[in-house]
Order: C-alpha cells, then sequence, then structure tokens
C-alpha cells in the first residue's frame, strides 16, 4: 500500500544513507523501524500498576478525619518542611 509520510529532513537524511550503507532501500528500513515498533508495543500489553502497598495498620487514631494540611505538618515534623 503507498502513502505519505512527513519525516524531518535529517532524519530522512541519515536513513537514506544507512540504507545506502547496508545495502537496503529506504522503504525496507522504514518497514523494519515499524516492526519492530509493533512487536515492541504488541510485548508490552497492557499497562500495570505495580503493588506498591506496605505493612501498617493505617492512619494513626484520630487522624482519620484530619485534613490534608494537619497530616502534612505531622509528616514534616522534625524535617524542616
Amino acid at each position: 500500500m503507498k502513502t505519505t509520510l512527513e519525516i524531518s529532513d535529517p532524519l530522512l537524511r541519515e536513513a537514506r544513507r544507512l540504507a545506502a550503507r547496508d545495502g537496503t532501500t529506504l522503504r525496507a528500513l522504514v518497514e523494519q523501524g515499524l516492526r519492530h515498533v509493533v512487536a515492541d508495543k504488541r510485548k508490552s500489553g497492557k499497562f500495570r500498576l505495580r503493588k506498591a502497598s506496605f505493612k501498617g495498620r493505617g492512619l494513626q487514631p484520630g487522624l482519620g478525619e484530619a485534613g490534608w494540611a494537619k497530616l502534612r505538618d505531622i509528616i514534616y515534623e522534625g524535617r524542616g518542611g
């Protein structure tokens, strides 16, 4: 299938040099790059958030209703914050 791509001039010049050096065509080089990117994306799959929890018992008693300002003050207490 034919298509039109806009590629920056410096990148296109470098790609043409690589193709000539390797004895291949610009088309083959572009297809190789696209195959690589598509395969890489296919391998990575969906984003999964890693488990980042830690052992603990939640908030200290009495802090369940505290606002962010109070929690921040406690977190940075004695740390120059």
